[in-house]
């Protein structure tokens, strides 16, 4: 199993997938600016997993040094300069991208116009040295801490073909569902800003809307 780091493993989104990574029997360590928000954070992850796998608390720089792979978790705002941060422990390494581009005002959440970019791009082009895949961006928090199943497909793009399968197999790790090839890392442009339609759509019906593709052949 591998060792993953969560960059921004503190927050909602990348506690929970810190914690069906546990579930799924791999080694977790959760970054944050503050190791010990991140120690915390990673005993009462830890309390909830029973002889899977194990997670540990450590600064963003720590974290992302010590990991095979390295998703990142962290608000839009800042996103920019962690990453350039972090740039020589992230060179060489698949690293996942779930950040979220997103706004909201009187009328409700909405993405923002980076124009022809993302925040994955965004990643791959402060570290080219990197394998930047973007994944994980429609999954619900609060599903995702939970103990509910949650049988949610997802998208994965990304530009190396070998890092987008080892994120397509990690995503049935975590959903239960299907890790589905959407195709180049550009797409992200697209991906990201769906998030607000699946925010939208939670509001209005109380509910925790995720994605399933229809249509597939399930051999493939």
């Amino acid at each position: 199993m591998s060792t993953i780091a969560i960059i921004g493993g503190t927050g909602p989104q990348g506690r929970g997938l810190g914690y069906r990574f546990a579930k799924g029997g791999h080694a977790v360590v959760l970054g944050s600016r503050s190791e010990e928000r991140a120690a915390k954070a990673a005993a009462e992850v830890q309390a909830r997993i029973a002889g899977a796998g194990s997670v540990i608390g450590a600064s963003n720089a720590k974290a992302a040094e010590a990991a095979d792979l390295v998703l990142l978790a962290v608000p839009y705002d800042g996103h920019d300069a962690l990453v350039a941060e972090l740039a020589d422990s992230l060179s060489g390494k698949v690293v996942i991208s779930c950040v979220n581009p997103l706004g909201f005002d009187k009328a409700g959440p909405y993405g923002l116009n980076l124009g022809p970019t993302s925040a994955a791009e965004q990643a791959q082009a402060l570290v080219p040295g990197a394998r930047v895949v973007g994944a994980f961006h429609h999954l619900s928090a609060v599903s995702l801490i939970s103990d509910a199943e949650i049988h949610e497909d997802v998208l994965v793009c990304g530009d190396d073909a070998d890092a987008k399968a080892v994120v397509q197999e990690l995503a049935t790790t975590v959903s239960g569902g299907r890790g589905i090839d959407a195709g180049k890392l550009r797409l992200a442009r697209q991906l990201e800003p769906l998030t607000a339609v699946l925010i939208s759509i939670n509001r209005r019906y109380k509910a925790r809307s995720g994605i399933s593709i229809a249509g597939l052949d399930p051999g493939r």
